[in-house]
C-alpha cells in the first residue's frame, strides 16, 4: 500500500521592525484586522449558489441514485467527513456524502467542547524539543481562531483557570501559558493572566483555598460540537452537495482493481443502490479500518480507539463563565471541568476500548472524574453520585503510523493514506481541526486522481446559520414572536440567522406570554417547534432530536425521557409513522438514553445493593413519613395516595408527572412504591448516590406542612377541612 502523511507547517509570525514601529498591540490588532478581511475575500470568491431551501432527504437520496458519477463521494457524516464534503463541494467537485447513522452521532457529538489548540500538546513539545508536535499545536491555534470566525453563534472564546497550589509551580505554568498565547500570535483570543489567591477564589469560589497560592487564566473556544457538525454538513448540503444519513456502505465497487464507487443501503426503507464516484474518501472516524478492509482484507489495523467519559453536573459547581483545567490528575491525565449550556460538564477519561457504534459509559469512569472534581472543590461543596445528571463516552479515533519503526506508536497528528485501489483515508486528528484535515485529504484526493478542481475556499466560509446572527438577535425574537428570553436566548445561539424560521414554527401558546414557545421540558429552553425544524435538518429518529438537533439528552437523561412521548407524537404526526413505528422509536430513544447517556447507571444507584444504611432515629423517622401517606398501612404507596395528601394541603400536580415522580423509585415498577423502596431512596439521598428525587422532596415538603398545620382528616376521594384558605399551590 502506498502512504502519505501530511501535516501543513505554518511558519511564525515575524516583523519585528514592523513591531518596533507600531508596538505589539497595535501590530497584533493590525494583524487580525487584515486576517478579518482575508476571510471576507476568500468567501467573496466564492461563485457557487446557495440554496435557500434546503432539499429533503427524499430529494437527496435521488441525487445519489440518479447521478451518473460524482468527483468526491465521502464516506463517514462526522466532523472530518462533512469538513471533506465542504471542501469538496466549494472546490467545484461533484460531491456526496452518505453516513451509516446521522451526522455527528459518533465521536464528533460526544468531545469535551473545546475548540482548542492543546496547551499539554505544547508542554511536550518544549520539554522533548518535538518540532512536530509544536508545529501541530500552530496549526490548531489557526483552526481555532476560523471556527470562532465561521460559527460565532455556536462557539466563543472560554476563560479557562490553572489553579496553583505549589509556589515554584507559578512561574513554571505563566511561562508555558505565555508561550501557548504567544505560539498564537494573531490568533491569541485574549491574553492569559495571573490571579493572586483572593481573587481566584472570587472567580471561582467552588475552588478549594487550602494551599492555595493563585491561578493563572488563559483562554480557548467552545461550541456545540453536534450542532456544528450538522451546521457543515448542512452547509456542504446548501452549496450542492448529496449528503443522506442512515446510508450504510455495504462494500466497495470496483472496476479494474480501482474503487470507483459503493453499494449503498438506505437504513430508513433497506433498498439498496449503486454510486459511482472518481474518488472515495474513508472519513469514519473509529470505523477507518472497517472500511479499508472491504478495499483490501490483507491491510493491518491503524485505529487506536481510546474511551473518553464526560459526565454532566448541575451548573452550580461551576461559574458561569469560567472552566477549571486539572492538569495533572492522580493517574497523570487531564481533566477538565467547564460551564456548558448552563450545566458543568467534567472529564475526559483516556483507556482503550474496542470499536463499538454505541459506546457505554462505566461506572469506574464516573467515579474517577468525581474523585478528580472533589480534589479541587471546596470541602463545602459536597459532590455527590446522584449530581451525576448525564455521562457518556466518546472513542477517539488514534491512529498508529504505519511508516514509523515502532508500528505500535500512537500518531499525534492526523495521517492520509492513498491504498494501491485509490481508496482515501483520513484517520485521526482532532475535532478543532477538521478544516485542516479536510483540505489536506482533498489536496491529496484531487492529485492522485487528477480531479479538476479549484483552490480550497473553506478558510472564513460562513457556515450554516452564522450570517444574520448577531450578539443581539434574540431581543428581535422576543419583540417579534413573543418568545420567553431564555428560549430567544437559545435558538439565536443555537441555529444563528435561522432562528427566525424555527420561531415561525412555534406553536400558539393560549397564555399572555409567553405567546409562542411551548417547551418540551420545564427547565430546558427546548420547544416543540423545534422538532418539526429538527425533520428538515434531516433528524430521522427521536434519539436524533434528543441527542444532536437538541442537546437535552446530553444535559440531563431524566428530562429526556420526560419529553420522549412529545416528541416521538409529534415526529409521528409530521412524518405517518405507524402505531407500532412510534412505539419502537420511544422503546430505541429510551435504550439509548439509559445504556449511552448514563441514565441506567443514574438508576442503579438506588439498586446496586440491599443494604439499608440508616440507623434507628433515621429509619423512625422515614417510617412515620411515608405512612403520612399509606394511611390504610398497605405497606404500600400509590398515585391516589399521594394525591389524596397533596389535595389535603392545597397543592396540585398533574397526574401523568406524579406517575413519573412515583415511577423513579418504584423500582420493581408494579405501579406503587413500598416501604423498601422508600427507605432504600433515603439511604441512597443520605450516602449522595441520588440527589434531587422528586419524591422525597414532595414527601419532606408535604409533612412539614402537615406538622405545621395539626392532624387533617380526609376521605378517599380527596376531601377533607382546611385549617385556613390559601390559594392552591403548584410544585
Amino acid at each position: 500500500m502506498a502512504f502519505r502523511k501530511v501535516l501543513k507547517r505554518t511558519a511564525l509570525v515575524g516583523g519585528g521592525a514592523v513591531a518596533a514601529a507600531f508596538g505589539l498591540s497595535q501590530l497584533l490588532e493590525y494583524r487580525r484586522t487584515q486576517a478579518r478581511l482575508a476571510l471576507v475575500s476568500a468567501e467573496a470568491d466564492l461563485s457557487l449558489p446557495l440554496a435557500k431551501e434546503l432539499p429533503s432527504r427524499h430529494a437527496q437520496l435521488n441525487a445519489l441514485r440518479s447521478t451518473e458519477e460524482f468527483d468526491v463521494l465521502v464516506i463517514g457524516g462526522g466532523a472530518t467527513g462533512a469538513g471533506c464534503a465542504l471542501d469538496a463541494v466549494t472546490r467545484n467537485l461533484k460531491t456526496a456524502l452518505v453516513e451509516r447513522d446521522d451526522f455527528s452521532s459518533g465521536t464528533s457529538s460526544r468531545s469535551t467542547k473545546l475548540i482548542h489548540g492543546g496547551v499539554r500538546y505544547l508542554q511536550k513539545a518544549i520539554m522533548k524539543l518535538d518540532y512536530e508536535q509544536y508545529l501541530m499545536v500552530k496549526e490548531a491555534l489557526h483552526e481555532r481562531a476560523n471556527l470562532l470566525e465561521i460559527a460565532p453563534h455556536l462557539s466563543a472564546p472560554l476563560p479557562i483557570m490553572l489553579p496553583v497550589y505549589k509556589w515554584w509551580q507559578l512561574p513554571y505554568y505563566w511561562a508555558g501559558i505565555k508561550m501557548y498565547d504567544l505560539v498564537a500570535g494573531i490568533h491569541c483570543l485574549k491574553s492569559s493572566y495571573v490571579l493572586s489567591k483572593s481573587k481566584a477564589l472570587e472567580l471561582f469560589p467552588m475552588l478549594k483555598k487550602d494551599r492555595l497560592v493563585g491561578a493563572i487564566v488563559y483562554y480557548d473556544g467552545q461550541h456545540n460540537d453536534a450542532r456544528m457538525n450538522l451546521s457543515i454538513a448542512l452547509t456542504a448540503a446548501r452549496y450542492g452537495a448529496a449528503v443522506c444519513n442512515y446510508t450504510e456502505v455495504v462494500r466497495l465497487l470496483k472496476h479494474d482493481g480501482k474503487v470507483c464507487g459503493v453499494r449503498c443501503k438506505d437504513l430508513i426503507t433497506g433498498q439498496e443502490f449503486d454510486v459511482k464516484a472518481k474518488c472515495v474518501i474513508n472519513a469514519t472516524g473509529p470505523f477507518t479500518d472497517s472500511v479499508r478492509k472491504m478495499d483490501s482484507q490483507q491491510v493491518e489495523n491503524i485505529c487506536q480507539p481510546s474511551a473518553g467519559v464526560h459526565i454532566v453536573i448541575p451548573g452550580y459547581y461551576s461559574p458561569d463563565n469560567m472552566g477549571l483545567l486539572d492538569p495533572s490528575t492522580s493517574d497523570g491525565r487531564v481533566i477538565f471541568f467547564l460551564p456548558w449550556e448552563k450545566m458543568t460538564i467534567a472529564g475526559t477519561t483516556d483507556t482503550p476500548t474496542n470499536v463499538t457504534a454505541h459506546p457505554i459509559p462505566r461506572e469506574d469512569d464516573i467515579n474517577f472524574i468525581l474523585s478528580e472534581v472533589r480534589h479541587y472543590l471546596s470541602q463545602d461543596v459536597e459532590v455527590r453520585r446522584g449530581d451525576v445528571l448525564a455521562a457518556w463516552s466518546g472513542i477517539r479515533p488514534l491512529v498508529t503510523d504505519p511508516d514509523s519503526k515502532d508500528t505500535q506508536s500512537i500518531c499525534r497528528n492526523h495521517i492520509v493514506s492513498l491504498s494501491d485501489s485509490g481508496l482515501v483515508t483520513i484517520a485521526g486528528g482532532k475535532w478543532t481541526t477538521y478544516r485542516a484535515m479536510a483540505e489536506e485529504t482533498l489536496d491529496a484526493a484531487v492529485g492522485a486522481h487528477k480531479l479538476l478542481a479549484d483552490r480550497c475556499r473553506t478558510v472564513g466560509l460562513m457556515l450554516e446559520g452564522a450570517k444574520g446572527w448577531t450578539p443581539t438577535l434574540y431581543i428581535r425574537l422576543v419583540q417579534d414572536y413573543g418568545l420567553e428570553k431564555e428560549v430567544a436566548e437559545h435558538l439565536a445561539s443555537t441555529y444563528g440567522g435561522k432562528a427566525f424560521d424555527v420561531a415561525k414554527m412555534a406553536q400558539v401558546t393560549g397564555q399572555r406570554w409567553p405567546i409562542v414557545g411551548k417547551r418540551l421540558v420545564s427547565e430546558f429552553p427546548y420547544i416543540e417547534g423545534e422538532v418539526l425544524y429538527a425533520i428538515k435538518e434531516y433528524a430521522c429518529t427521536a434519539i436524533d432530536v434528543i441527542a444532536r438537533r437538541t442537546r437535552l439528552g446530553f444535559l440531563n437523561v431524566q428530562a429526556a425521557d420526560e419529553a420522549l412521548p412529545r416528541i416521538v407524537q409529534i415526529m409521528s404526526e409530521e412524518l405517518g409513522w405507524s402505531r407500532e413505528k412510534s412505539a419502537a422509536e420511544l422503546e430505541a430513544a429510551r435504550t439509548f438514553l439509559h445504556q449511552e447517556m448514563g441514565y441506567r447507571s443514574r438508576s442503579e444507584q438506588l439498586t446496586r445493593t440491599a443494604e439499608i444504611n440508616l440507623d434507628q432515629q433515621e429509619v423512625h423517622r422515614y417510617e412515620k413519613r411515608f405512612h403520612k401517606f399509606d394511611k390504610e398501612n398497605k405497606g404500600f404507596i400509590t398515585i391516589v395516595d399521594v394525591q389524596r395528601v397533596l389535595q389535603s394541603i392545597n397543592v396540585h400536580i398533574n397526574e401523568n408527572a406524579l406517575h413519573e415522580i412515583l415511577n423513579e423509585v418504584d423500582l420493581n415498577k408494579n405501579g406503587q412504591v413500598e416501604l423498601n423502596e422508600f427507605l432504600q431512596l433515603m439511604s441512597a439521598v443520605k450516602k449522595g448516590q441520588v440527589s434531587d428525587s422528586r419524591l422525597a422532596i414532595l414527601m419532606m415538603t408535604a409533612e412539614e406542612t402537615l406538622d405545621k398545620r395539626g392532624p387533617v382528616t380526609v376521605d378517599r376521594s380527596g376531601g377533607g377541612t382546611r385549617c385556613s384558605p390559601q390559594p392552591p399551590r403548584t410544585l
